[in-house]
């Protein structure tokens, strides 16, 4: 909006356009190295050991030869979008003006295509910065129906990866995703509601409401990106696509004796293999 050739002053045109300045001048530094190395440690750390809080991934930092202040592991913990997964004795939501809604799953036997979709947001990191990556999964076959890489944590790539997913694959009965505020912003909720798709949040630090998902940041990190230093944002766009896609069309899944895509296409899961479960 704003031209710098303009005829008009940069003051002029942001107060024709009401918008600050301080937006115009400001150029955001990017992370320092050092930084980035404990980024990558303590996703390392908090993916083996999600149960780890701020003072415990420090010590466990100080071991590997790291000694820094525990409010610059909570100021990367932030900035990285974790936080230590254990029952919390109050629930607290993200974002006030946001509706937290009940988790839907539970003694839920889920046995079909395109029945519960899943959400969630990673961290990535790269040889130089850090990206994010979300993922739509369908519950029952493990398919990855559609993901996005993002610069930032704001909502608008999980509200993009969603809509390609409705419009590539119809309509889920249940969608579940944890109680991030993008899952719980109004661009992404009134989608599902749009759709008439029910909506279902895990509980605050229960990761094992959405179980599937977390397993697939883990597989996703130790066979793909950990191997990798991706040196720019399509690097990492193109080495993660390449991995979904294998994960997808090659890779069996253990318990369902199937690639995922496989799986989505039964018309009845349990003819490739999958028992009926019941979710705890």
């Amino acid at each position: 909006m704003i031209n710098r050739d303009h005829t008009l002053s940069l003051v002029k045109q942001c107060r024709m356009l009401n918008i600050a300045r301080s937006g115009i001048y400001y150029k955001p530094k990017p992370v320092n190295e050092d930084d980035l190395v404990l980024m990558r440690l303590i996703d390392e750390i908090h993916l083996a050991k999600p149960f780890l809080g701020i003072r415990r991934i420090n010590d466990a930092l100080d071991a590997l030869g790291h000694t820094v202040n525990h409010k610059r592991i909570q100021r990367l913990m932030r900035k990285m979008g974790i936080q230590a997964l254990y029952p919390k004795p109050r629930l607290s939501q993200a974002n006030k003006q946001h509706t937290i809604y009940p988790y839907l799953l539970r003694q839920l036997d889920i046995n079909r295509p395109n029945q519960v979709w899943a959400s969630d947001v990673t961290y990535i990191p790269m040889a130089k910065g850090f990206v994010y990556l979300t993922v739509i999964m369908d519950w029952a076959s493990r398919k990855i129906l559609t993901w996005r890489l993002s610069n930032s944590l704001d909502a608008s790539f999980c509200v993009d990866a969603l809509e390609e997913a409705l419009s590539r694959y119809g309509t889920p009965e249940i969608f579940n995703s944890d109680q991030g505020s993008q899952y719980t912003s109004e661009a992404f909720t009134d989608v599902l509601k749009a759709h008439k798709v029910r909506i279902s949040m895990d509980g605050k630090g229960a990761w094992r409401d959405n179980v599937f998902v977390e397993r697939l940041w883990r597989s996703v990190k130790y066979e793909e990106v950990y191997l990798n230093a991706y040196d720019s944002v399509s690097h990492a766009k193109q080495r993660v696509g390449q991995w979904i896609n294998f994960y997808n069309s090659e890779r069996k899944h253990q318990t369902l004796k199937c690639t995922p895509n496989q799986n989505y296409d039964q018309v009845d899961l349990h003819t490739c293999g999958q028992r009926q479960r019941q979710i705890a």
